[in-house]
């Protein structure tokens, strides 16, 4: 099957096939034509299967064929929404790509940099946004971008905006959007919640699955590298000199540890660099750009920072922590062997992880090979201790873990902090923003009450409360927890689907 077969214009078709690509992937198969039909769609696929240009491609077939408003005024008229600004970034890259010969116009808007170019952006008329929720409401309270001619709204990563804690701001978004619209989600993961959202969202949706959920690709080889925890750095050099690594993406727990194993990494004589919320979005950027051109050896990072890191032939990655959420291991490992290439994940293993390591290969219904590394044998008598989400030393650091039900729910705490840290997505559950996407109004600071103790005994020097503790060396306050067995469509208001005459969209979430 060939691109032109899926009702594509020869303009989307000619740019598509100057990037390279001749045949669709299933995924794309099934997504455009469905898209192209004007309906509602709920679609999930492994990560690095093509779904962007799922639903870009379309998109941009649809604008290029329907009458804008009238007025001849460029009016937004489609929406993509994404959890980070990497994302957001390589979305929107890949949308001016694919549509390189139309004359439609986009623009990308996210926190941690300057609003007004954006708003500039906007004022000269765009047809295409793709933005993060906390910029695009930053726009909207400011009255700064008009919506009332969307015709096509696209959730990206639609399971990792419920994860960050992000369904808040999505639903203030949608009680401003037309009721009268096509709705898209995408997802890299189908889950129960994600399907639970669209009952709420979605009008009849079409429905593609391409791969049997939390599945991974057979074209990642996958590995365990059994390691004490103190010697996973040595290890990781080790294995980057021998075998003349080069482009390897490295995952670390935490910020902090993103950090410190970055610093050790240059220190070995392999040129690293970390990135993850807490870093400027100047130097993620910059740290992005110069892994994508082949400048730099090693990337290390953190789960909410790497979405976005879209790399076709990007050959390895390396999980230095497993991470505590098993369902992140499939995302993780999905950076590698996209787009029909081949890749390798090779995990480093401490005794601590060893429940962490069964759930992950309970979930994706396969044991992983191990290879034991000569010189690297892990001592037979090592005794678990608990993990700790600081990341510091060779394995990561320990904390308590009582049972995975609590440790999933405190590594999604984590990375819902995190994805706050960003700077690009809004209020968090704990109400604060990151520097630059900060909304006009701020509510009143109330008085400092006594300092509490923290999880290493010390307090903040000045004696004042923190709301979330980013430096990774105290356990940072737990955001509010949803109600058990509650249903994240119902957030969107009623509980339900509309009732007959009800307007769709957001005005369900009144």
């Amino acid at each position: 099957m060939s691109f032109d077969s899926l009702g594509l214009s020869e303009q989307l078709v000619r740019a598509v096939n100057e990037l390279g690509y001749t045949s669709p992937t299933p995924i794309q198969q099934q997504a455009i034509p469905a898209v192209l039909n004007g309906g509602d769609l709920l679609a999930g696929a492994q990560t690095g299967t093509g779904k962007t240009a799922g639903f870009t491609l379309p998109i941009l077939q649809r604008l290029l064929t329907m009458p804008p408003a009238p007025g001849g005024k460029r009016v937004v008229r489609a929406l993509i929404l994404t959890p980070t600004r990497e994302l957001a970034a390589q979305v929107e890259e890949s949308v001016r790509a694919y549509g390189k010969y139309l004359k439609l116009k986009s623009t990308v808007m996210f926190g941690g940099v300057g609003i007004n170019p954006q708003i500039d952006a906007l004022r000269r008329g765009v047809d295409i946004v793709v933005a993060t929720p906390g910029r695009l409401l930053d726009h909207m309270q400011q009255k700064t971008i008009d919506l009332s001619h969307l015709e096509i709204l696209v959730l990206d990563e639609a399971d990792r905006m419920l994860d960050m804690g992000f369904i808040h701001d999505i639903k203030r978004v949608l009680a401003k959007l037309p009721p009268k619209r096509q709705n898209l989600l995408f997802s890299a993961t189908f889950s129960d919640e994600i399907k639970a959202l669209a009952d709420n969202l979605l009008d009849s949706p079409a429905l593609i699955e391409v791969a049997r959920r939390n599945t991974t690709a057979e074209s990642v080889a996958q590995k365990i590298h059994p390691v004490d925890r103190d010697r996973k750095r040595e290890m990781l050099t080790h294995l980057i000199k021998h075998h003349n690594w080069f482009q390897v993406l490295v995952f670390t727990r935490t910020k902090h540890g993103a950090n410190r194993l970055a610093e050790q990494l240059t220190k070995d004589g392999i040129s690293a660099l970390a990135i993850h919320g807490n870093k400027s979005q100047s130097a993620r950027t910059r740290a992005l750009a110069e892994f994508k051109n082949n400048t730099l050896q090693v990337l290390v990072a953190t789960d909410i920072a790497a979405r976005g890191i879209d790399i076709d032939q990007l050959p390895h990655v390396v999980n230095f922590d497993l991470p505590n959420v098993p369902e992140d291991y499939v995302h993780r490992i999905g950076r590698t062997g996209r787009a029909g290439a081949t890749g390798e994940a090779v995990s480093l293993v401490c005794v601590d992880e060893l429940q962490l390591l069964k759930d992950i290969e309970k979930l994706i219904k396969r044991a992983v090979p191990q290879e034991v590394i000569a010189g690297f044998e892990p001592d037979p008598n090592a005794r678990p201790e608990p993990i700790l989400r600081r990341g510091q030393g060779g394995g990561g650091g320990r904390q308590p873990r009582q049972g995975q039900g609590q440790g999933q729910r405190q590594a999604q705490g984590q990375q819902k902090r995190e994805g706050s840290a960003n700077g690009n997505n809004g209020a968090s559950r704990g109400g604060q923003r990151a520097s630059g996407d900060k909304p006009k109004q701020q509510p009143k600071p109330q008085a400092a009450k006594p300092a509490q103790a923290r999880t290493d005994g010390s307090r903040h020097q000045d004696n004042k409360p923190r709301a979330v503790a980013h430096d990774g060396n105290a356990r940072a306050p737990h955001a509010p927890r949803k109600p058990h067995g509650a249903n994240p469509g119902a957030l969107l208001g009623g509980g339900g689907k509309p009732r007959s005459g009800a307007p769709r969209g957001g005005q369900r979430g009144n």
